[in-house]
């Protein structure tokens, strides 16, 4: 029925503040950056990889009042919204310090799980990253 998943949205209160952590500092590349008028529609994807890309999305119109947009922000700020974004590497260490040495913050160090290595971090307006480093099958 479906091919694949093509776009997924994560809240960002600064879209220019988003670009810099996501392309400066992950390393991802700008997809789309378009003006649409009512709404700014940015979205990013892993070099190489155009097929899925994450939408940057300010808390507002056209998809929500600024009532709502208000608290979505609030709860963003608290990590609450539930944002919640996946990326894989061949070496989650070395990634690990890579991204240390751009200011990056992480909410837990490499860890040896049963499906891997992986690590954690927030990005500046509270959304989950979860780096990760698969088992190779044996």
């Amino acid at each position: 029925m479906f091919n694949a998943i093509t776009l997924s949205q994560i809240f960002v209160t600064d879209q220019d503040e988003a670009l810099d952590f996501y392309v400066g500092k992950l390393g991802l590349e700008v997809k789309v950056d378009q003006d649409l008028g009512f709404m700014r529609w940015l979205t990013v994807c892993v070099p190489g990889e155009p097929g899925r890309e994450i939408l940057l999305e300010k808390p507002g119109p056209p998809a929500m009042d600024e009532g709502t947009a208000e608290q979505v922000r609030e709860l963003l700020a608290k990590g609450a919204t539930g944002g919640w974004i996946g990326l894989t590497t061949d070496d989650c260490r070395k990634t690990y310090e890579a991204l240390l040495a751009k200011g990056v913050e992480f909410t837990q160090e490499p860890m040896e799980r049963p499906y891997g290595i992986d690590c954690g971090l927030r990005d500046p307006f509270g959304n989950a990253i979860r780096i990760n480093q698969p088992t190779q099958p044996a």
